[in-house]
């Protein structure tokens, strides 16, 4: 069976859909994506950059996932790492994964990210 991932889902307080937006699409540069009319009401947002998405889902009460977290493949992560410090948002790098540019962030609400890209591309 062939299988491959759709989407990660991250959860955010009522009312974050504006940062939320700001953040992945002014900063990480995805596209928000139109979320069915049936789930609308459940606010939220989706966001999509090639075949990887990310949906944000309100929580009440929330807790930001500091561990678990989504790992995005980019072409130039040090380019990207500069716009999210730019933005204000914590770039923490690692090194622990030999051949792989990687650094950790946070979303707007403290949810955790991972940009990386393989050494040498």
């Amino acid at each position: 069976m062939e299988m491959f991932l759709h989407h990660v889902q991250v959860s955010g307080p009522p009312g974050c859909e504006d940062r939320m937006r700001e953040f992945y699409v002014d900063v990480l540069g995805m596209t928000e994506v139109d979320k069915p009319k049936a789930l609308r009401a459940r606010g939220g947002a989706w966001f999509r950059a090639g075949a990887a998405e990310i949906h944000v889902g309100i929580e009440d009460p929330f807790a930001p996932a500091r561990k678990a977290h989504p790992g995005l493949a980019v072409r130039d992560v040090a380019a990207l790492a500069a716009r999210v410090e730019a933005a204000g948002a914590p770039v923490a790098w690692d090194d622990a994964i030999p051949g792989l540019r990687r650094f950790h962030t946070s979303d707007p609400v403290g949810n955790r990210l991972e940009l990386q890209q393989a050494a040498g591309e």
